[in-house]
């Protein structure tokens, strides 16, 4: 059986994935809480593709949520399916490079004209 992790970055990127969540879970069953409530054994056959089963048999979407804000990450969660990802999945604020550093080179950017700075 094939597994697809499905990784969602940035403003647009986890807007778009949390439509898809809804769409597939739909088409698979699930409702907002992960439990499966579809008819076919075609969707239960399918289910693992998607999704990894949690205690009490709950469906839980194999995603990644990046971003280095966490108002997206907030709007995904207080959306209809928010809460069917584990909160560990939801990557935000990345260490790597801090926020003052994205905004003064983009400014540098910006003000030179230039794509090199």
């Amino acid at each position: 059986m094939r597994e697809i992790v499905h990784i969602q970055a940035g403003q647009c990127g986890n807007q778009i994935g949390a439509k898809f969540w809804e769409v597939i879970s739909d088409e698979h069953g699930i409702d907002p809480t992960g439990t499966y409530h579809g008819d076919s054994d075609l969707q239960l056959d399918c289910i693992s593709v998607y999704y990894n089963e949690a205690t009490g048999g709950k469906c839980v979407p194999r995603a990644i949520l990046v971003d280095l804000e966490p108002g997206t990450m907030d709007s995904v969660r207080s959306g209809p399916f928010g809460q069917i990802f584990r909160p560990d999945n939801f990557v935000f604020e990345l260490p790597l490079l801090p926020r003052w550093y994205l905004d003064a080179t983009f400014s540098e950017r910006r003000n030179t004209g230039s794509s090199h700075g």
